[in-house]
């Protein structure tokens, strides 16, 4: 029989369902409020995911009725932090969406209930968002006289643009699931109980395409906003003579005469 662990002992559950990793928040008594004990739990995770060429998409989302209500102020207000704990708290924050934006394989973000802060950070950080339709989200930072991180200052701009960036972190006011469709932010919304299903569905197609071209252009894609004309075309260029070097290349067009699905190894 397994045995019962608290999710302070477990903040995140951490499953393989064949080529899809699921990653759960798992401090449902405190909204999943994130702590560092979480941050380095995901880190694990994500080490592990790296070195298992069998995962080919990864599935974030929260345990009871929320995603992530972002940093434990709870806790933060009842301890005496030292300058080398905040810099330990916030670098772990700061690796955490870094490992979910370089995550070899795409991350879909199934946002099953309320995001705030480094809770919405951490969505904003995957490649795919299916939120719930009446989810609050918010960015507070500059409220509470603190300041965002994981990436938003570029991850929201990219998707939303700088005006509307500049009017949800600076004002800080609650949106709802379906205006971060209509924003651009997320991807798509649904009802709280179809979420996770609408995002696994997501992972397994993803999880079916090549994964040597899916990292390429995942890659090339992060840097979009940064590249130039001649540059996008160059590493273009790279990338795909990089996949027809590979038996998934030979798969893919061997499919296609055959009218049938390819079935990619990642080689």
């Amino acid at each position: 029989m397994k045995e019962e662990v608290t999710s302070e002992e477990t903040p995140l559950l951490y499953e393989k369902r064949e080529a899809i990793a699921l990653l759960t928040f798992n401090r449902p008594d405190r909204l999943n409020a994130v702590s560092r004990a979480m941050y380095l739990a995901i880190k694990d995770a994500f080490d592990d995911i790296a070195g298992d060429a069998r995962v080919r998409a990864v599935v974030l989302t929260g345990a009871g009725r929320a995603f992530s209500v972002g940093a434990d102020l709870k806790s933060h207000g009842s301890s005496v932090l030292t300058d080398s704990d905040r810099r330990a708290y916030v670098e772990a924050g700061q690796q955490t969406s870094r490992l979910i934006q370089n995550s070899r394989p795409p991350v879909v973000a199934a946002v099953n209930g309320h995001a705030i802060g480094a809770g919405l950070e951490m969505a904003l950080a995957s490649d795919f968002m299916v939120v719930a339709d009446e989810a609050k989200l918010r960015f507070p930072e500059i409220s509470l006289g603190t300041f965002v991180g994981g990436g938003t200052i570029y991850t929201l701009t990219q998707r939303v643009g700088l005006a509307k960036a500049k009017e949800l972190i600076l004002l800080g006011e609650f949106f709802t699931g379906a205006e971060a469709v209509e924003f651009g932010l997320a991807n798509r919304s649904a009802p709280e109980a179809l979420v996770l299903p609408q995002a696994l569905d997501i992972a397994e197609r993803l999880a079916a395409k090549a994964p040597i071209s899916i990292r390429l252009a995942k890659r090339l894609l992060n840097r979009a906003g940064s590249l130039d004309a001649e540059t996008a075309l160059e590493l273009e260029a790279e990338a795909l003579i990089t996949c027809m070097r590979t038996k998934d290349w030979e798969e893919g067009i061997k499919a296609f005469a055959e009218a049938r699905e390819p079935r990619f190894t990642g080689e």
